[in-house]
Order: C-alpha cells, then structure tokens, then sequence
C-alpha cells in the first residue's frame, strides 16, 4: 500500500500515477491513447483523479481502457489528499458537483411542477449546472449566431389554422426506421451527459423508455453503452447509436460490431464535425480555471504559464477524422446490416448524394451552431429540398435537430415533410439539478402537450394529416439560395 506522498512523485509524461476509487494507476502508457489527449491526464498526474474521471465516466469504463497490469493496488488513506484535484482547487463552486442535487447556492431547486417550458429548463440549468458543464453544454461556435439562427428560423414560419374539425383525440404516434415511438421527437446524441447528472444518459434512457420514445446513443457518452441498456424502461426499449468515424477506422468497425450485438437498431453517423467548431465561452471558462491552476500549482513541469488551453470540447478532438468521405459508406455497410442514417447534412446538394447512396435517413443538422458559424439552419435546408429536391420526400427518412424548443416547431418540421426532430441540450438541461428521470418526463410532457394542443389547433388528428398547406413559408423562403442540382 502506497502514500499518497509516493504517487506525487510520479507526476510526469514518463512516469504518470494517478488515484481513481481509491487504488492506484499506471497510466504512463495510457496517456497518448487517451481520447481526450494526454494534457487532461497530466493535469492531474501525482493527485486523486477521483472527482474529475467521476463527473463524466462510468466506473466501468476503468476495466476495459486500463489494463490489469496498471492498476498498482490502494492508496494509503491519510486524511484530505494533499494535492486536491485542479477544479476543485482552483474554482470553489465545483466542490459540489458530486451532490446528485448540485446546488451552488444552497437553495433548492424549483419544483417541477412550476416549469411549464424548455426555456424554465435552461434556466435552471445555468443556475444549478457546474460552471464547466454550463459553458460546455451551452456554447456555440465563434459568435453563435448559428446557434440564434437555429432557433429564430421557425419563427418565419408561421401556422395556417384550420377550424371547424373534430379534434377531440389527437394521436402523435408514428414510427423512425421501422422503431414505433409515442411521438416524432427523439434525443439527439450528447455527450458527457453524467455533468449534468450522476446517472447520465441511463437517467435518459429509463424516462425515454418509459414515455415510449426513442434515444440515439452517442458513442461518447459518459455511460457505457451496456449500462444504458441496463437502465431501459422494458426491455425492448429501440435504440440508436451515434459514431463519429474515428481515425483508426478499425476502432469504429469494432464499436459498431459490439453496439450491433448489443441491439441497436440503427448507426447514425455524424459528419458535420471533421474539425472542432471553436467555442469560445468553452474554452474561456477552461482557460480561467487553468490559470488559476498555474498559479495555484504546488507542481511544477505539468502546466507552464503561457501554455496554450482548450475546454471540454477540444478534449474530444480526437475522435474526429479530416479523411471521412462518401466511399467510407462501402467498408460500413460491409461491416453492418443495420440502416444507416448520415447526420449533419447542410445542404439540398449533400442531401441527394446521401439519397443516391443508398442510406436510410439522413439528419439535417449544423450540429447546434457548435462547428461552424453562420451555417444555415436545418429549418431552412428542408424547406431547400422541398424546392429543389422534392422527389426526396418520403423515399427517404428526413429528420432534423437544432433549435427545437415548442411543441410548434415539431409540427412545422413535419408540415415541411420532416419524419421527425431531435432534441439535445434541453434534456441535458431537464436533468441538472438532481432532477434526473423526472425532469426529462417532465420536460417530454411539456412538448407532447404542446404539439397536441397545437395539431388541434391547426386541425390535425394524426400526423398524417399534418400537410404543407397548414404552413406559410413566405418569410423563410427569403433565405433561400438558388440551387441548380
């Protein structure tokens, strides 16, 4: 049994110990595989990595990215560990980020029961969210105006109200890939879902299973694929994976081999983010932390002043590949059965190309206005296909993410020909606060009541009835650029 004082000696790239639950890793040969790269490590070599593997991993996830080899044995336990982790050393407020409540100002979150839209959510979030997971789950790239856009573009889209209908039971039932779900709204991919939550994505899986919808699964979630299969609501419960192709293309054919077996129903691949949009208030936040680190630091050779920083989101920059192209297609369907939906498509052009390859679905999405700024919203690139491509409408499944926030804006996508839309940040949101499963029912609730209400209102029963006819486009369509296909 090793001190505490032994392992800070061990607080370097060639020798780099580190304490998680107690016992003792080698992790010097780890560093350079470590999908966050090796300087989120080093941060913390020689200390108690507890608090900041905990906040967005799986106790799980030790057994299968570290050897048994590395695991040196316990940590002599002698009181507070000397040096205490960098967030928590450098930024007070984040010591209460292991309360499954996470209140920074000793009050007690709302009650549910007085959040009556997703805007009340994202309130509370901010109020109650660890300032790293605020910024990194906020932000949006360079000035956000994408991020605006997104939102701002179902506005110009105003609703044609049918009257004099028999509305009396309204039916928001309909199917995405063959999988029945309860409403045409799903959970888009998020990652590090456990910063808002101790549970994470299993808290999302077991509300969602439970109002009878749908999550696509990000192959970075801070939970393990199994364990959000643990925590279905029943059994059958559909699930989607997520996968960014990732640079050692064989570590992408494993992972949609073992999500395979493990019975996803289908992989979506995310092709937006060849590069890491920069977000700005992200790295801020980072960087502010940082130099308190510098100037706190009792350590030295780790982290010198004027070293560059990076926030959370440059931390996964590593599982992105500059190389993804159309062909990629062929060694994944080689290597798959399921459907295949591609996710970040941006314009009419790139919409086609997905169709004439053959793919199931495709997700109009700018991947939250966090990779490049001033894209167009996803909005305005269905209203692009049913211009200039329509023939894609209904031969193929369309759906799209970003800015999605009223039951309204579901109904406009669907009056567009959309199959269905996703949602992201607000159920990261609809957990903080130790609201957990409850929040994310909640929060769906709130938008099944709204999309009902709002079908009724424009005369619609089932989905089916929803047409293009109960939308007028007039103020969108002044965005629209001339395509020639």
């Amino acid at each position: 049994m090793l001190t505490r004082d032994e392992v800070a000696k061990h607080a370097s790239r060639t020798s780099c110990w580190v304490i998680i639950y107690g016992l003792i890793y080698d992790v010097t040969e780890f560093l350079d595989s470590h999908p966050g790269g090796a300087d989120v490590i080093l941060r913390l070599a020689g200390q108690d990595a507890t608090d900041e593997y905990d906040l967005v991993h799986s106790s799980t996830l030790l057994k299968e990215a570290i050897s048994e080899s590395s695991r040196l044995g316990p940590v002599e336990p002698s009181g507070p560990t000397k040096f205490r982790s960098q967030l928590h050393r450098d930024n007070a407020t984040l010591s209460a980020t292991k309360s499954s409540l996470q209140v920074y100002d000793g009050e007690t979150p709302p009650p549910l029961g007085v959040l009556i839209n997703l805007d009340d959510f994202e309130r509370v979030a901010k109020r109650y969210l660890p300032p790293n997971a605020w910024a990194y789950y906020r932000s949006g790239a360079d000035d956000e105006i994408t991020t605006l856009l997104n939102r701002r573009s179902y506005q110009r889209v105003l609703l044609r109200a049918r009257v004099m209908r028999n509305v009396e039971r309204i039916d928001t039932r309909t199917t995405i890939l063959g999988q029945q779900t309860s409403m045409p709204l799903f959970v888009s991919p998020t990652t590090l879902a456990k910063l808002a939550h101790r549970r994470g994505e299993c808290a999302i899986a077991a509300a969602i299973g439970a109002e009878g919808m749908i999550q696509v699964v990000s192959s970075s979630s801070s939970m393990p694929f199994e364990d959000i299969k643990q925590a279905c609501a029943h059994s059958d419960q559909a699930f989607f994976f997520q996968i960014y192709i990732n640079p050692d293309l064989h570590k992408t054919v494993a992972l949609i081999q073992r999500v395979e077996k493990l019975g996803a129903k289908a992989i979506w691949i995310t092709v937006d983010s060849p590069v890491m949009g920069k977000r700005e208030e992200d790295e801020r936040l980072k960087a502010e932390i940082q130099v308190g680190f510098v100037q706190a630091s009792e350590q030295s050779g780790i982290i010198k002043e004027g070293q560059q920083v990076q926030g959370i989101g440059l931390t996964l920059r590593r599982m992105l590949s500059t190389r993804v192209t159309w062909d990629d297609l062929g060694w994944i369907r080689q290597t798959t059965r399921l459907p295949i939906v591609i996710k970040g498509i941006q314009s009419v052009e790139d919409a086609v190309i997905a169709y004439e390859k053959g793919v199931q679905g495709i997700v109009l999405s700018n991947h939250g206005g966090r990779s490049q700024d001033t894209a167009q919203p996803p909005l305005l690139t269905l209203l692009e296909i049913r211009k200039f491509a329509p023939f894609l409408l209904g031969r193929i499944e369309i759906y799209l993410d970003g800015g999605v926030r009223r039951g309204t804006d579901i109904l406009k996508a669907l009056a567009l020909g959309a199959t269905a839309v996703g949602m992201g940040r607000p159920f990261l949101y609809s957990l903080s606060a130790g609201y957990g499963e409850a929040g994310v029912r909640r929060m769906v609730s709130i938008m099944r009541r709204e999309l009902e209400s709002n079908m009724a209102l424009v005369g619609a029963t089932r989905l089916k009835e929803v047409t293009p006819q109960m939308v007028n486009t007039k103020l969108l369509e002044r965005d629209l650029c001339y395509v020639k296909l």
